[in-house]
């Protein structure tokens, strides 16, 4: 007989499949409405089975971030293709991704956005005798990694990848991260037609010096799910829309019915002003949402874990240590042994920590899916 989710050790992370294949279904339309091809990004969940699900939805092949994270699925054969969608400088690590890509059939895309990536990727391409697709980055607001769009070097390094005998010039990648600091879906969707039009203005400029751009990629859930238009992209990377999060609640993109992570954990003490639950930093983590943002307020919200819809009457998750979260009591008054189910801010750093996502459905362990990429960071 299957486990109720209430009989559960915990804490356990828990993926619900019903819901997980809703957000998969959510944004394979979106792609297909607005004529883009979907890769979506893997970090969110280092997961095989769920890599494998999104292609069978129709993703045209995967994203990563780090290299032996990339390895993990390309040696697993999933997909056709893999965008490396993180400026690597180190030699090393692309040759051992050009490798095992070649082994696999599989075509890897990197990412650059410095003559010091383009010149370690054509080292690498070299001594493993590869052509490889090369995207420049463009800083669409973050200010993390990438080019400005008046930046001289950006018609520099396209020059330089076009007149490289081991790279092709594959197109532009951005990723507005900055939309996860929006007050609402309004400037969400502000920051997705800011996103396009700086990549049509350097589109504009790159043929202008006489250079066809093939690809524009741009990968964010919130954009994606709050963006009306994807004039000038022909791809999608978002990644955290197969989970959704707190942050994604707070944003307005999503409802607490449609997350599909969560953390089942048990009330283990209590005093005046907290429940003590057994899921810590280690188990939540201490992430107040996408690029250190959020709320500014709590780790989470706390659900009786038979109610999942906004009547619940959330708690909220006031503090954390290693082992121990503190959940505000709010004037309830549960018995020590209660299990409660946590929406985490960032759902992605949670499925980091994990060695195994226990899915659900109706309430019900229906099987446990590795995190196949936990811990691969370089």
């Amino acid at each position: 007989m299957a486990l109720r989710i209430a009989e559960l050790e915990t804490p356990e992370v828990l993926v619900d499949r019903d819901q997980l294949l809703r957000n998969l279904g959510r944004v394979q339309r979106i792609a297909a409405q607005h004529d883009v091809a979907l890769r979506p990004h893997v970090k969110t969940h280092k997961c095989i089975e769920i890599a494998r699900l999104q292609l069978e939805h129709g993703a045209v092949g995967l994203t990563a971030s780090k290299v032996d994270e990339a390895l993990v699925f390309i040696e697993q054969a999933c997909g056709p293709s893999f965008t490396l969608a993180y400026p690597i400088v180190d030699p090393r690590k692309l040759q051992r991704a050009f490798a095992s890509a070649g082994h696999q059939n599989v075509e890897l895309r990197i990412t650059v956005d410095s003559e010091a990536g383009i010149a370690a990727a054509e080292a690498a391409a070299k001594s493993c005798n590869k052509t490889v697709s090369a995207f420049v980055k463009i800083d669409v607001g973050l200010h993390r990694c990438g080019l400005v769009e008046d930046d001289p070097q950006v018609v520099r390094l396209v020059r330089l990848i076009s007149s490289s005998s081991q790279l092709r010039f594959a197109g532009l990648l951005s990723h507005a991260g900055q939309a996860y600091t929006a007050p609402d879906i309004a400037r969400i969707a502000e920051i997705a037609a800011e996103e396009s039009a700086i990549l049509q203005r350097v589109r504009s400029r790159l043929a202008s010096a006489g250079f066809d751009v093939p690809e524009v990629s741009v990968g964010s859930t919130p954009t994606v799910l709050a963006g009306n238009s994807f004039e000038a992209v022909t791809e999608i990377r978002p990644g955290n829309y197969v989970f959704l999060d707190a942050t994604a609640v707070r944003l307005g993109l999503a409802s607490f019915e449609e997350v599909a992570l969560s953390v089942v954990v048990t009330i283990i003490s209590a005093n005046s002003s907290y429940f003590i639950i057994d899921g810590g930093s280690k188990v939540l983590s201490s992430d107040l949402g996408a690029h250190g943002t959020g709320a500014g307020v709590g780790y989470g919200v706390a659900l009786p874990i038979d109610v999942a819809g906004a009547e619940a009457a959330p708690l909220l998750v006031a503090r954390l240590s290693e082992e121990h979260g503190f959940v505000e009591r709010a004037g309830e008054d549960l018995a020590i042994g209660t299990k409660l189910r946590v929406i985490p801010n960032h759902a992605c750093p949670v499925a980091n920590l994990a060695e195994r996502l226990t899915i659900t459905s109706q309430g019900e362990m229906i099987d446990q899916w590795q995190v196949a990429a936990r811990g691969k960071v370089r």
